[in-house]
């Protein structure tokens, strides 16, 4: 099956908030606000999307100065399209739209943490986070 990659940086909430679910990734992102997703994909630099037969089966989500560092925020494939090559090759184009001068980094889900090193990405031990706090309505 061909799978077809593009930057979208028109993506629809719906869409991605389908294929979050279809992915397992939107038990960890916040699919019930949808100002909340829109402006994820709003204020995002690169969407890059992956599609079957027109059909979303794979998106990244990416924050980046296009010079130093790209936050990949976002790294989602459908489950039954995964174990194809789908993630890596969402994650290099990334990488290359952003400029491989950037230094890449993400934050593995739980589930995911055995996949990065396994695709040729190496840890980091000294990342800190500062928890986010509730939007007020």
């Amino acid at each position: 099956m061909d799978i077809a990659y593009e930057l979208e940086p028109d993506l629809s909430p719906d869409e991605f908030i389908d294929l979050l679910v279809r992915s397992t990734l939107s038990e960890r992102r916040p699919i019930g606000d949808r100002a909340a997703i829109r402006g994820m994909l709003q204020n995002a630099d690169l969407i890059v999307a992956a599609r079957a037969n027109g059909q979303l089966v794979g998106v990244s989500r990416a924050i980046t100065d296009f010079h130093y560092c790209t936050y990949l925020s976002d790294l989602a494939v459908d489950l039954a399209y995964q174990r194809r090559g789908i993630g890596r090759e969402l994650i290099r184009r990334t990488h290359t739209a952003a400029g491989l001068c950037t230094t890449l980094v993400l934050l593995a889900a739980p589930a995911a943490r055995e996949y990065y090193p396994h695709i040729g990405m190496q840890p980091h031990d000294s990342c800190w986070i500062i928890p986010r706090e509730s939007r007020s309505s």
